[in-house]
């Protein structure tokens, strides 16, 4: 069964969305984050994705007091993304209690250093951050693009112990237009050793339900819940 992650973007330790990727696009929901995160947990999804969006755009993290929050729940799982640029962050996000990190600009720009980071935490502690913007993978906030494709990257670290990877289609997230069951089908077939996370255009649980039954293991959903278009309670038959 697939695992729904919620999800939390953080601008000035608030929980808001973007559409497309795009900071002049921004719905502040006025929700406090660890609120929130107390909310998932209590329907039985432990799992959260945070994003930190000013981390993203500065270069390190901004928002870990919010981070040492949510980490200090009973059973809460974070996943954290956003302003990981180099070891000291690194070890500062977990230190604030972060189970997994998101790794997307440096696996694009440094790659040796992203595959030091896997030989010294495992596959199971970091994910890579696959953000595709017109087939290209998009960095540092998703306001740069790359030459890189997702394949490329998968095909670099595969070798080096990359177990997890969340691919987000910028073009559709927060448009609640329905993800690219393609794009996931086809990286599902291909990287079969790789546990992909779907991102971006969640709008309805049948969404869901259709990518459970295309056999992915996970999905985020951030901007469906926030606009109750799903219902925790719509997602408690998905809870672990």
């Amino acid at each position: 069964m697939i695992e729904v992650i919620p999800a939390i973007d953080l601008i000035d330790g608030k929980c808001v969305r973007l559409s497309q990727g795009d900071y002049s696009r921004c719905t502040d929901y006025g929700a406090s984050p660890v609120d929130m995160a107390k909310m998932f947990l209590d329907n039985g999804l432990g799992r959260i994705h945070v994003v930190d969006l000013d981390g993203a755009k500065a270069g390190g993290p901004c928002n870990l007091r919010v981070l040492e929050q949510i980490g200090r729940l009973d059973g809460v799982e974070a996943e954290w993304g956003g302003g990981i640029k180099d070891d000291r962050a690194l070890r500062d996000v977990y230190n604030a209690g972060a189970t997994y990190a998101i790794i997307g600009s440096v696996a694009a720009r440094d790659p040796q250093k992203m595959e030091d980071w896997l030989g010294e935490y495992g596959g199971e502690r970091l994910i890579l951050g696959a953000d595709v913007k017109n087939g290209r993978i998009a960095v540092s906030g998703w306001l740069e693009d790359t030459a890189d494709t997702i394949d490329s990257l998968i095909e670099r670290f595969l070798p080096k112990g990359l177990s997890q990877a969340i691919c987000t289609d910028i073009s559709k997230d927060g448009m609640l237009e329905g993800p690219s069951f393609e794009m996931y089908t086809a990286l599902n077939g291909k990287f079969p050793s790789v546990v992909f996370t779907v991102s971006g255009g969640i709008s309805s649980i049948e969404d869901i339900v259709r990518l459970d039954a295309l056999g992915l293991d996970r999905v985020i959903t951030g901007k469906a819940l926030y606009e109750n278009r799903i219902s925790l309670r719509d997602l408690q038959r998905f809870a672990r």
